[in-house]
């Protein structure tokens, strides 16, 4: 059999096998708690001017 040609058994298996689903894992969900809080109401130039402020401090 050369590379890349099979014959009909393994069509067979490869289409089996390809529709098989594994369940062997665990599907627990973690849960997080807590909050998320950002930020996003400064501009650029304010953003560039804090960091200047930072850098020569």
């Amino acid at each position: 059999m050369s590379m890349g040609a099979y014959d009909e058994d393994e069509h067979e298996r490869r289409e089996q096998q390809a529709s098989t689903v594994d369940t062997d894992f665990d599907d627990e969900r973690t849960i997080y708690h807590g909050e998320v809080e950002y930020d996003s109401g400064d501009s650029a130039e304010e953003l560039l001017d804090q960091f200047e402020r930072i850098k020569s401090e």
